[in-house]
């Protein structure tokens, strides 16, 4: 993305509302403003103004205008804010005009954000986090990627880079003066108490359950069981619409249907899947091996049965999956007597609504056991663990290779700290800057 070049956007929601607001960043936002509703008040102090087309004088709207000059700005460069009224026709037409400033052109998605992070005023766990705050839909999801946006995963990660690079340092001078015995073999000593000790930070670190990446993506639930059981019954009273066709037909669902929860502010994704039995259409048997599949890489599987014909054993494809399963037992109100319930079940009526509470409280506290409470920074991103795994692999290496060595050693720790700084964006990191600002919105 040339830096030459002068971006505009709507940086708000598209559609109707009461205000929009328009950013522009680059040597032309000044422009922008000058042209457009001079004179410039000083930055970072907003002024109401009249907007005008910058070539017809065209009268747009009234509204607020805001000046940063750089690199004291989000981006690092000049940029301007325009505040006006949100209706489409203000909008459309203050579209028109920054596209008729001079080097000016509408900006890619993740494009701002990008230009911050160019310009050093983020790494790139606080761009990620930036992402995945306009994406979190419930209050754990908003509070942890605040906290990596305020740099809590960054400071983390440039303390172990620093500590390496100190590691680095010991081994260098270890072969500067490997003429000198005691010099060399007391920066070895040093250099590898280092690595011993982050090693052990690394291991803790990833050893986390992916808890971070869970509560980013979603705790997963998948509802199974034999065919007419309620499954899909279940997905719609959880869900509190009809998401889920409900039938008394065999076989109705064919696909997962997928529904997002917020539970005590958790966010938890929950699929209807087909019933299990052995079925003689080729559509239903699909539907059954993407059940299996599906509940093989959920976080939690209900499996639901009938009370009046309980069958609380998995299916061997199921039972092979070892995931943690909770056996709920639907259509209570149907019994003459009060169902024996057996350790760890849960009796169920969807049609009266008994047990469907505690049903809901149950998943709550799995989501919330998985995901724990700890504000301690955890990985987010698979990118994350990828890069973590690997520094944590040469750490490991440096530790079972000879310490006689040295250049091989010292290799090592600048692997494991490039690894490191791939996660900040402190190394050449070109390969995956599109990957990550790619999911941005326009104007972010």
């Amino acid at each position: 993305m040339p830096q030459a070049s002068t971006i505009f956007a709507l940086s708000s929601a598209p559609g109707r509302s009461a205000l929009a607001v328009f950013r522009v960043s680059g040597p032309a936002a000044g422009e922008a403003i000058d042209r457009m509703a001079g004179p410039r008040a000083p930055p970072r102090r907003a002024a109401l103004r009249n907007i005008r087309h910058p070539e017809t004088g065209e009268l747009l709207d009234q509204g607020l205008v805001l000046w940063f000059a750089g690199p004291h700005s989000e981006t690092g460069e000049d940029m301007a804010e325009f505040h006006v009224h949100g209706g489409r026709a203000v909008t459309l037409a203050m579209l028109r005009a920054l596209a008729a400033i001079p080097g000016a052109r509408l900006a890619e998605p993740g494009e701002f954000a990008r230009r911050a992070f160019e310009n050093g005023k983020i790494d790139l766990t606080q761009a990620e986090a930036i992402a995945d705050l306009v994406d979190a839909e419930t209050e754990a999801q908003a509070r942890q990627a605040l906290r990596q946006a305020g740099g809590a995963l960054a400071k983390l990660y440039e303390s172990w880079r620093a500590r390496l690079i100190e590691a680095l340092a010991l081994s260098e001078a270890a072969i500067d003066f490997s003429d000198e015995g005691d010099v060399s073999d007391q920066a070895c000593n040093r250099a590898r108490a280092i690595v011993v000790t982050l090693a052990e930070a690394l291991r803790q670190h990833l050893d986390d359950g992916r808890r971070g990446e869970i509560l980013r993506e979603g705790f997963h639930v998948v509802i199974a069981g034999p065919p007419n059981v309620g499954k899909s019954s279940l997905l719609n009273a959880l869900a509190r619409r009809d998401a889920a066709i409900v039938s008394d037909e065999a076989g109705t669902t064919r696909d997962v249907i997928e529904v997002k929860l917020d539970l005590g502010g958790l966010p938890v994704v929950l699929s209807d899947t087909a019933g299990i039995r052995a079925a003689e259409g080729k559509v239903e048997r699909e539907g059954i091996r993407r059940t299996i599949a599906r509940a093989g890489a959920a976080d939690l599987v209900l499996w639901m049965m009938d009370a009046a014909d309980p069958q609380p054993d998995l299916p061997a494809d199921l039972a092979a999956q070892g995931g943690h399963t909770l056996r709920v037992l639907n259509k209570t109100d149907l019994m003459r007597a009060r169902p024996d319930l057996r350790p760890g079940w849960l009796g169920l009526s969807l049609r009266t609504g008994d047990g469907l509470a505690e049903l809901v409280r149950v998943i709550e506290g799995e989501a919330r056991s998985r995901i724990g409470i700890d504000e301690a920074p955890v990985i987010t991103q698979a990118r994350h663990r990828q890069q973590l795994g690997i520094c944590l692999d040469t750490l490991e290496a440096y530790l079972a290779g000879s310490p006689d060595d040295m250049e091989l050693r010292a290799e090592d720790l600048r692997r494991a700290g490039t690894a490191l700084g791939r996660i900040t964006g402190r190394v050449d990191v070109e390969d995956v800057l599109d990957q990550v600002f790619a999911r941005f919105c326009i104007g972010k």
